[in-house]
């Protein structure tokens, strides 16, 4: 069922359960897939007012179909949002909120943290189109204003970042942006809504890759941006004709994926914070990366803004890249890959994998060293997933 504005009132749970379904004739209790490339219309008439948006409805599935608007009112009911439009993956997200509201000449402002994809994205992509950007710390707000051109259009930030999880002050961001007229959008990925909702907290726009915990099995590719209708319309705008559209296939797969959500998020997250304590407690890891702990430089701020200290955890080993790789390379258990959001957890070395094509001068900006490893915890036993990361540790040496 379509959820009216009453039933938004709803917890979290029942949304990730029933907000956004729309039944056919048949009644269906599960969502319907809908495998088709276009639709038909009643007359010449109809077709027109289809296609000119004068009657809502379905016209080609580049731009719509039925089981990828189910995702999008669903994740939209989630955030808190007055829409969603979903895409085929959290890049395509990225790509599709800035060529939606820049042009040539606009300027962004960006944390030197962001995901090593989206730092090449904006600095090697987005810089042919003649929109550049400026790299600041993540958790200095004085460093964002004093970025600000009078080009500047866009604020963007992924909190926790990628791999560090460093938390920006959503609030203290939005209030500079805002008094500048600068758009916020905030990458949501490590959070989810079940953690931290940046609407409620001054954003403009929210995006996901729905590849992470929002699917939560690592079985499909999608991506999402969810504000008001007004900053989405622009977003669907692009998408229309661009086409970096999600398929009914993926959206269905990431429907079954929401109704696990909170379940899948809070259990990740209660083992993550086991895993970092006990990260902290050994000999051979100089240092952990978990807002969930009191050693992390905004664990207050986090406490403020998110639920839990999430599902991702970071440490350095007492070592190089060497050292991290042995830890890497002795495990077990534990998915050598760089996926995350996954049942299963995984573990990757950051400056090898996720954020091996930015420069060395980049990754030394944003702290990633080569000892560095980032853990993205699932639903196994904490017992076991510790025990699988000892291996590799009590063997270094030193």
């Amino acid at each position: 069922m379509r959820l009216g504005q009453d039933e938004l009132n709803y917890r979290p749970e029942t949304l990730a359960v029933r907000a956004g379904q729309q039944r056919s004739q048949f009644g269906e209790h599960s969502e319907a897939l809908y495998l088709t490339s276009s639709f038909v219309f009643k007359n010449a008439a109809h077709a027109a007012r289809r296609f000119s948006g004068e009657e809502e409805g379905n016209v080609y599935a580049r731009f719509s179909n039925p089981t990828v608007t189910m995702f999008e009112d669903r994740l939209a009911a989630l955030e808190g949002a007055e829409n969603c439009v979903a895409t085929a993956s959290g890049m395509s997200a990225i790509m599709a909120t800035v060529l939606a509201h820049l042009k040539h000449g606009d300027h962004i402002v960006a944390s030197n943290g962001l995901f090593g994809a989206t730092v090449q994205l904006f600095s090697n992509i987005l810089s042919r189109t003649g929109i550049t950007t400026t790299f600041v710390p993540q958790t200095d707000p004085a460093a964002w204003e004093a970025a600000i051109r009078p080009e500047t259009k866009m604020f963007f930030l992924e909190t926790p970042s990628n791999p560090l999880t460093e938390i920006a002050d959503i609030r203290a961001l939005t209030a500079v942006a805002h008094a500048k007229g600068i758009l916020v959008a905030v990458d949501n990925c490590f959070c989810t809504p079940i953690l931290q909702r940046p609407l409620e907290l001054g954003a403009d726009l929210v995006v996901h890759s729905a590849t992470k915990f929002l699917d939560g099995q690592g079985r499909v590719l999608g991506g999402a941006v969810c504000g008001s209708k007004q900053l989405t319309e622009e977003v669907f705008k692009y998408l229309r004709t661009a086409g970096p559209t999600l398929s009914a296939f993926n959206a269905w797969v990431l429907l079954k994926g929401l109704e696990t959500l909170k379940l899948r998020v809070e259990a990740q997250s209660a083992s993550a914070a086991q895993v970092a304590a006990w990260l902290e407690n050994h000999p051979k890891v100089a240092r952990v990366f978990y807002p969930g702990l009191p050693s992390h430089p905004q664990y207050e701020l986090a406490k403020t803004q998110q639920k839990s200290g999430g599902a991702i955890v970071a440490f350095t080993v007492k070592g190089a890249r060497n050292e991290a790789w042995q830890v890497v390379d002795n495990c077990q258990l534990l998915s050598i890959t760089a996926n995350l959001g996954d049942t299963k957890t995984t573990i990757t070395h950051p400056a090898s994998t996720t954020h091996g094509r930015i420069s060395p001068e980049a990754r030394a900006a944003a702290g990633i060293g080569e000892g560095l490893l980032r853990i993205a915890v699932g639903l196994e036993a904490f017992e076991d997933i510790v025990t699988d990361l000892d291996r590799g540790l009590v063997k270094i040496v030193g």
